[in-house]
């Protein structure tokens, strides 16, 4: 149920930064930290060979179930 509730959260972080969710491969990691788990969710464009730029990756906060930080692909 956390990877759900995190990737929730980051599906909403990223419509708001504008990226099209449903057309993003997306992947989940689970990164520890000392103030506890969070999972990085990557969303990049399907067509990503010969491709450069266009990545976000959200961190989820797991304990405070709110987004912690958005990272923006070049």
């Amino acid at each position: 149920m956390a990877v759900a509730r995190a990737l929730a959260l980051a599906n909403e972080a990223a419509l708001a930064q504008g990226t099209d969710v449903a057309t993003s491969l997306v992947t989940i990691a689970e990164e520890p930290s000392p103030a506890g788990r969070l999972w990085r969710v990557h969303y990049a464009p399907r067509d990503y060979i010969s491709r450069r730029g266009g990545d976000l990756i959200v961190l989820v906060d797991e304990r405070t179930e709110a987004v912690q930080r958005i990272i923006r692909g070049q």
